[in-house]
C-alpha cells in the first residue's frame, strides 16, 4: 500500500534505441472489491484509503513469480516498469544495453523461418559494501537458457573457477613476501566469451518501438545462456596465454609471468573477481592497463573484499574475516538476539541418530552446515562443530539442531574474530594422522585427516585413506 503519486517522463538519449519511460500505474492494480474472497459481497474502500493505491497481498506477475509487496518494499524493482520510473535502475538498464553494443555481443536482425528465438528479462540485484551501504545497482539482460537444448544451443558448459585454498595460498605468500595486493572486477565479463553456436535472442520490449518484430543475434554470450561461464573462460584463458602467462597445471585460474629483474606476477580470478599481486609494482600497474584495454574493468584498489572475504590491514600483515556474512547468517537463521556463549561445542559431545527422536527439517539443516562451511574459510576454529554436524546430514534429529544453535551463538559471541595472515617468512608444515574419531561413536573413519598450515596460518584441511596396516595376531 503506497501514496498515489504522479509518475514523470523522462527522455533518455540512446543512438539506436529509444526508450519509452512511462509506466501504467494500473498495470498491476486491484480494485479493493477485486482482492476479497468473499463471494456475493461487495467491499468499498475506507475513506481514509481513498488516497493509496490498493495491492494484491499475493499477486502473481506475468513473469510467473509470486510478489509480497509489503516485504518487497524498498528493494529491487519486481519488473521492468518499476525499473523504468525509477533514475538509478534506468540507467543501469541503459549502461547494460550500452555495453552489449560496445562489445559487438548482439546486433538486430529478423529471425530465419528455420530459427527458433529464446526469450529475456530484466533481472535486477543491489550490490552492498561490507559496511551495508550501497555500493552499485545492477540490471542484467538475461537470456531464459533454460529453454536451450544441449546439441542445439550449446556443447559444453563447464567452467573452472579458483578454489578458495588457493586464494587464502596467494595471499599468505604474498603476505609473507610482502607483496602489494590489489583486486579487480571485470564488467559485464560473460558478454565477452564468443559464440560457437548460432543464438537468437528476443530484444527487451519498449526499448525499440521500429523494430519490435526483429531479434538479437548474438555474436558472444549473453547472461543466462547455458554456455556463458565456459565462453567467458576460454576468452580469458586465450589472452593470458597469448600475454606470456603461465597457467598452473594443478590450478587452472591461477597464472604467473616472470617479468624483467627476476621478478613475478601472480593473479587468479573467480569468474569476473581478480586477485593480483607480485614483486613489483611497476608489473602490477602495467598488468591493470592491460587489462583495461582489452576489458572493460574495475579497479578496486587494494585487497578489502574478495569473494565474501573481507580484510584489514594491520602492520603485521592482513586479518582475514567475515563479519558481514556472519551478520547475515544470524539473520537468516533468527539468532541476532540469541544468548552468546565462549565454547563453539560442548566437551565431549557424542552426536548418534536416534531413530525415535523428534526429527527436523532436513533442508534447513543442510543450508546451515552449508553456511557454516564457507564461514570455516576464515575461521578455523568451528571445524570441528562443522565437521561434527556434517556427518548427519541426511535426517537430522532435535540434538543435531541443538548443537548448530550452540555453534552459532559461540559465532554471536565472536562476530570480531577473523585469521592473521602475517607478513613473516613461509614454512609449510602439516599434522598428519590427526584422529578424529571421537567426533562420533562410530570406530572408525575412513581416512586419516591433516591440517596444511604456513606459518601457522590454516590453509586447508585434508582426509588420505591411512595406509597403516594391522598385524596379525
Amino acid at each position: 500500500m503506497k501514496k498515489s503519486r504522479t509518475v514523470m517522463q523522462v527522455p533518455m538519449q540512446v543512438e539506436e534505441e529509444d526508450v519509452e519511460p512511462m509506466v501504467n500505474s494500473n498495470t498491476r492494480s486491484t480494485s479493493y472489491a477485486e482482492s476479497s474472497t468473499r463471494p456475493r459481497r461487495q467491499a468499498v474502500r475506507p475513506s481514509r484509503f481513498l488516497e493509496y493505491e490498493m495491492y494484491s497481498d499475493a499477486g502473481v506477475d506475468e513473469e510467473g513469480d509470486i510478489i509480497h509487496l509489503a516485504l518487497m518494499a524498498g528493494s529491487e524493482p519486481l519488473n521492468s516498469d518499476d525499473a523504468l520510473s525509477q533514475p538509478l535502475w534506468r540507467e543501469a538498464m541503459m549502461e547494460e544495453l550500452r555495453s552489449t553494443k560496445k562489445n559487438k555481443t548482439r546486433k538486430l536482425v529478423d529471425l530465419p523461418p528455420e530459427k527458433q528465438c529464446i526469450g529475456a528479462k530484466w533481472v535486477f540485484k543491489t550490490k552492498l559494501n561490507p559496511d551495508g551501504t550501497v555500493s552499485k545497482h545492477n540490471a542484467r539482460l538475461v537470456a531464459r537458457g533454460f529453454l536451450q537444448q544441449q546439441g542445439v544451443y550449446f556443447k559444453e558448459v563447464y567452467a573452472l573457477v579458483a578454489r578458495l585454498e588457493t586464494i587464502r595460498l596467494v595471499i599468505v605468500i604474498a603476505c609473507a613476501k610482502k607483496w602489494p595486493l590489489f583486486s579487480l572486477d571485470v564488467k559485464f565479463a560473460f558478454l565477452h566469451g564468443p559464440l560457437e553456436e548460432e543464438v537468437y535472442v528476443q530484444q527487451p520490449p519498449r526499448f525499440n518501438k521500429e523494430k519490435e518484430h526483429q531479434m538479437y543475434k548474438l555474436h558472444k554470450a549473453l547472461y543466462g545462456l547455458r554456455q556463458a561461464p565456459s565462453a567467458w573462460n576460454k576468452r580469458i584463458d586465450a589472452f593470458f596465454s597469448g600475454n606470456g602467462f603461465e597457467r598452473c597445471t594443478v590450478e587452472h585460474n591461477l597464472y604467473v609471468k616472470k617479468i624483467d629483474n627476476n621478478d613475478l606476477l601472480i593473479f587468479c580470478f573467480y569468474v569476473d573477481d581478480l586477485l593480483v599481486t607480485g614483486s613489483s609494482l611497476d608489473g602490477i600497474e602495467e598488468f591493470k592497463q592491460m587489462m583495461k584495454v582489452e576489458f572493460e574493468m574495475a579497479d578496486l584498489g587494494r585487497l578489502n573484499y574478495f569473494f565474501g572475504m573481507e580484510f584489514t590491514h594491520t602492520t603485521a600483515g592482513l586479518m582475514m574475516h567475515q563479519k558481514k556474512y556472519v551478520k547475515d547468517l544470524l539473520e537468516r537463521f533468527k539468532m541476532t538476539q540469541c544468548k552468546a556463549i565462549r565454547n563453539p561445542v560442548e566437551v565431549n559431545v557424542k552426536l548418534r541418530l536416534d531413530e525415535d527422536e523428534k526429527s527436523m527439517d532436513e533442508t534447513t539443516h543442510k543450508q546451515l552446515v552449508g553456511s557454516l562451511r564457507f564461514l570455516c574459510n576464515s575461521r578455523p576454529d568451528l571445524m570441528y562443530g562443522f565437521g561434527l554436524l556434517s556427518i548427519f546430514m541426511s535426517n537430522p534429529r532435535k540434538i543435531h539442531l541443538i548443537v548448530a544453535k550452540h555453534v552459532l551463538r559461540y559465532v554471536k559471541g565472536t562476530t570480531e574474530y577473523g585469521h592473521k595472515v602475517l607478513s613473516i617468512d613461509v614454512l609449510a608444515m602439516t599434522h598428519p594422522n590427526m584422529d578424529f574419531s571421537y567426533l562420533t561413536e562410530r570406530s572408525h573413519l575412513p581416512g586419516r585427516p591433516s591440517l596444511f598450515d604456513l606459518r601457522n596460518v590454516f590453509v586447508t584441511p585434508s582426509v588420505r585413506r591411512s595406509e597403516q596396516k594391522g598385524m596379525k595376531t
